[in-house]
C-alpha cells in the first residue's frame, strides 16, 4: 500500500508531495550523499541539485527516464546510480559531471551511449548489464582510466578491438551475452585480471596462459569442448576446471555431451566461488 500511495504522489509536482516521496532534504547531508532508491520516482526532484558539494547520488529502482539540466550542478558528484529505471537514453547532463567515477547503468534499455560519455576521463567503474546493447558501443574504448566493465546480460557477439586501448581495464564481466567465440581482443590485454564470460555460445577456448595478470576465469554455461589453458594460480571456474582433470582432447567432445545431458557442472556456483575472491555479481547498485 505505501509503494502504491508513493507512486501516486511521485506524479504530483507540488512541494509537500514531493516532500512526502523524498524526505527532508532541505539541507546538504553531512555525509554529501544523498539515498532516493526505490522511491517510485518518476522524476529527479531538483531540490536535489541545489546540493553542489554531493559525492554520491543513488537514483536506482526508480521510474525515471530523463534527468533535469540543474544536474549539472553537481561538479563534485563522484558516484551516480541509475541503474534499475526506464532510460532509454543517456541524458546529456550525467556527461557533464566530470568527476564520476562510478556510474551505474545496469537494468535499463540503453541501445547505445552518447560520444559525449568519453568526457568523463575519470570513470573508473561502468555498469552496463542487463541492457540493450548489441555492440559494445566505441566511446566506452576512450574511458582511459576505466578498471572495471560490466557488459553482462546483454546481446553483444564481439568486443571492438578498440578496447585494448584500456590499458588500466582489469575486470570484465561479460556473462550472459551471445558471444560465439572468445573476443580475441582480450588475448591482447596481458593487464586483466578477472574475466567472466559465462553463459555464452563459445565452443572453443584458445590458451590464456600467457595473461601474466589473470586471477580468475569464469566461463562455465558455454558449449565448449575444451577448458582454457591458464598460468599457475589462475582460478577457473566451469566444466574440467580446477575440481575435475580435464579429459583428454579425443574424449572431449563425448564428455562434453554426456555432461550436457545430465547438466551437471564441476564446480561450486559462480556466486560462491566470486565471494571467496570478494568479488559479487549483484546487478544492483551497492552503496559505496
Amino acid at each position: 500500500m505505501g509503494n502504491t500511495i508513493r507512486a501516486l504522489v511521485a506524479l504530483v509536482p507540488a512541494d509537500r508531495c514531493q516532500s512526502y516521496v523524498v524526505g527532508d532534504l532541505r539541507e546538504m547531508p553531512l555525509d554529501r550523499m544523498v539515498d532516493l532508491s526505490g522511491r517510485q520516482l518518476r522524476r529527479c526532484p531538483l531540490r536535489v541539485c541545489a546540493f553542489t558539494e554531493l559525492v554520491k547520488l543513488y537514483l536506482s529502482d526508480n521510474h525515471l527516464h530523463s534527468l533535469p539540466p540543474d544536474l549539472a550542478r553537481l561538479q563534485n558528484l563522484q558516484i551516480l546510480a541509475l541503474d534499475f529505471n526506464n532510460f532509454k537514453a543517456l541524458p546529456q547532463v550525467v556527461c557533464s559531471l566530470k568527476r564520476l567515477c562510478i556510474l551505474y547503468l545496469g537494468n535499463n534499455k540503453l541501445c547505445d551511449l552518447p560520444a559525449e560519455l568519453s568526457l568523463l576521463q575519470n570513470l573508473r567503474t561502468l555498469w552496463l548489464e542487463a541492457n540493450c546493447l548489441t555492440q559494445l558501443p566505441d566511446v566506452v574504448c576512450e574511458l582511459s582510466l576505466l578498471k572495471t566493465l560490466h557488459a553482462g546480460s546483454n546481446a553483444l557477439r564481439l568486443l571492438p578491438g578498440q578496447l585494448r586501448c584500456l590499458r588500466e581495464l582489469r575486470t570484465i564481466w561479460l556473462s550472459g551475452n551471445q558471444l560465439a567465440d572468445f573476443p580475441p581482443v582480450l588475448l591482447r590485454m596481458p593487464l586483466l585480471e578477472v574475466i567472466d564470460v559465462d553463459r555464452n555460445s563459445i565452443r572453443h577456448f584458445p590458451s590464456l596462459a600467457h595473461l601474466t595478470n589473470l586471477k580468475l576465469v569464469i566461463y562455465d554455461h558455454n558449449p565448449c569442448r575444451n577448458a582454457p589453458k591458464v598460468g599457475k594460480g589462475v582460478r577457473r571456474v566451469g566444466r574440467w576446471a580446477d575440481e575435475t582433470p580435464e579429459p583428454e582432447p579425443r574424449k572431449a567432445r563425448r564428455y562434453a555431451l554426456a555432461q550436457e545431458d545430465s547438466r551437471a557442472t564441476c564446480a561450486p556456483p559462480t556466486s560462491q566461488l566470486l565471494s571467496s575472491f570478494g568479488c559479487s555479481q549483484s546487478t544492483r547498485a551497492p552503496q559505496v
